[in-house]
């Protein structure tokens, strides 16, 4: 199935230059989607902006964006003067420099778009620099205008084509510092950190996203059919219990559920000072 371009305009590199456009590499189409009814009716309803103060509908034309200013009051922002912000590149995805992949903070990644050649005459461009991209195994940073937004971005090959994948600013980045720094960690026991370190390598694997599953959606997806179907709804899960009360005992239970034997599973330290009391 073909993908709707969101965006079409031109990839520059040094002189290299050639037509591009950009597909969503990620989609919500196959989720679960709900209307908004009305109980009485059950026709669907739809939202509108309305006055604040006497609660009269504001049609399109008489809506403008505004600004509140410390005072409470708004300054106005004209749809022109908006659109005068635009740069005069605003359809060309200029790779201002190359970075190594490695060093990208995956804090930073945020929405991920396909890029492909426009046409005919845009293949053996795009191409030369796919490939040197792919054989440098390096990432080209890039600025473009996406809905109304200038975008910091980073491409690489990906396939026959380039992976294109907006970055975070560093203000939209929680630092962990803050929320970290006050994490009370206690002295851990080495023998338990010797069985759960088993139990990481027996449940080493490869990264397979057609593994993922969506325990929620799957739910509600039960849930609409017994409603067709006029069955009994399904039962909800269990709640999972909070806090574990003997770690060291649990620890064991999911070796012995992994089919784990070692001689090297000892009882925790405090166990064995108290043996030896």
């Amino acid at each position: 199935m073909a993908l709707r371009a969101v965006w079409k305009g031109f990839l520059k590199f040094g002189a290299v230059a050639c037509a591009i456009k950009l597909t969503n590499a990620a989609s919500d189409a196959e989720k679960v989607q709900f209307r908004i009814l009305n109980r009485k009716d059950r026709l669907p309803v739809k939202s509108a902006y309305m006055d604040e103060i006497t609660g009269d509908l504001v049609t399109a034309e008489d809506q403008i964006k505004g600004y509140q200013l410390d005072n409470g009051h708004y300054l106005l922002i004209e749809p022109d003067e908006l659109k005068a912000l635009k740069p005069s590149s605003e359809h060309t995805l200029e790779i201002a420099e190359t970075i190594d992949l490695s060093s990208i903070d995956q804090r930073y990644l945020d929405k991920p778009y396909y890029v492909m050649p426009a046409d005919a005459m845009a293949r053996e461009p795009f191409a030369v620099i796919r490939d040197a991209l792919a054989k440098k195994k390096a990432g080209a940073r890039a600025s473009i205008v996406l809905y109304q937004r200038g975008r910091e971005v980073v491409l690489r090959a990906h396939g026959e084509g380039l992976m294109m994948t907006t970055l975070r600013n560093a203000k939209d980045v929680v630092s962990e510092k803050a929320l970290f720094d006050g994490i009370k960690v206690p002295k851990t026991d080495p023998d338990m950190v010797e069985i759960a370190t088993l139990l990481i390598e027996k449940k080493i694997g490869k990264f397979d996203p057609s593994a993922f599953e969506d325990r929620y959606e799957n739910a509600l997806i039960a849930m609409i059919e017994a409603k067709k179907a006029g069955k009994k709804l399904p039962k909800p899960a269990a709640t999972p219990k909070e806090n574990v009360v003997n770690l060291a005992d649990v620890l064991r239970k999911s070796l012995q559920k992994e089919g784990i034997k070692t001689e090297k599973t000892r009882k925790p330290a405090a166990a064995k000072r108290k043996s030896a009391a």
